[in-house]
């Protein structure tokens, strides 16, 4: 039981590293949290190959050493991952990401390796798309910087403060409403509230040099052009940016040589009727 009467609920991940390390699962006894897209049928994503155009499956995707760009959303998504004693590997541009898996006190806990040379810069976003209902609210500590990327057009970034995502509220989802924002968020924390439930995400930096945010997917709708659907990211970020190629130096990630560059994500969640204060 948490203060107020909350109660932390079991959490669990199933992945597929076969496909991309994909995250296949995130629930509860009570919901499945990831989202699943209906109009891409299970075996389109499973024929991906290195290369292809990325597909929008849902899940959660492990996006890197970039999110959008060349290629899109990373080279790690479209490869098959090789387990090890201690979780999964995937060589990814000529980079190295690895991943471990672990259930502890039933959050659910993904510990990240970089291997990269000493000053490369890169970016890792954990791309996890969430199934929630038009009431579902965001919950960022403070008012944060914000980056909508290729807004108000391609190419061109809007700094902002949190929630404002270019004239829509990032914090608030509500019905579809045609519009559709990127955005980077300076903080380590979200709190992702739908009804009773509560799913946490915190994450911090173990070794190197990083700055860490959160980007969010708000698309109600708005993309893509000829056949928008609705969809909501919300993706943890070693970095500070999307696109790797057109990054300032100091919002990319960088191996420092010595001990090298590596990064925790813990999720957990919360359900009960104050699982959704106003704060």
């Amino acid at each position: 039981m948490t203060a107020g009467g909350a109660r932390s609920r079991p959490l669990t991940a199933s992945t597929d590293l076969a496909h991309g390390g994909r995250w296949t699962s995130l629930r509860t006894p009570e919901r499945e949290w990831l989202w699943r897209n209906p109009r891409v049928p299970a075996a389109a994503r499973a024929a991906v190959r290195p290369g292809d155009a990325f597909v929008d499956a849902g899940g959660g995707e492990e996006c890197f050493p970039t999110v959008v760009g060349t290629p899109d959303h990373g080279d790690a998504w479209s490869r098959p991952w090789t387990r090890t004693r201690g979780g999964a590997t995937v060589d990814a541009g000529g980079l190295t990401l690895a991943r471990r898996l672990d259930v502890v006190d039933g959050a659910v806990r993904a510990r990240y390796r970089v291997g990269a040379p000493a000053g490369v810069g890169l970016l890792h976003a954990v791309h996890l798309l969430l199934d929630l209902s038009p009431a579902a609210r965001l919950v960022v500590p403070g008012e944060p910087a914000v980056v909508v990327s290729d807004w108000p057009r391609p190419g061109r970034d809007t700094a902002t403060v949190w929630p404002d995502g270019g004239g829509v509220p990032l914090d608030r989802l509500g019905a579809d409403d045609r519009t559709a924002r990127c955005a980077v968020v300076a903080t380590s924390a979200v709190d992702v509230v739908d009804g009773e439930d509560r799913l946490r995400l915190r994450w911090r930096l173990l070794s190197g040099r990083a700055p860490l945010s959160l980007v969010v997917w708000r698309n109600l709708g708005g993309w893509p052009d000829r056949a928008p659907y609705r969809s909501v990211g919300v993706e943890p970020l070693l970095g500070a940016a999307t696109d790797r190629a057109r990054a300032d130096p100091d919002r990319l990630a960088r191996c420092d040589g010595g001990a090298g560059l590596a990064w925790e994500l813990v999720v957990s969640a919360q359900r009960g009727r104050t699982a959704a204060p106003n704060t």
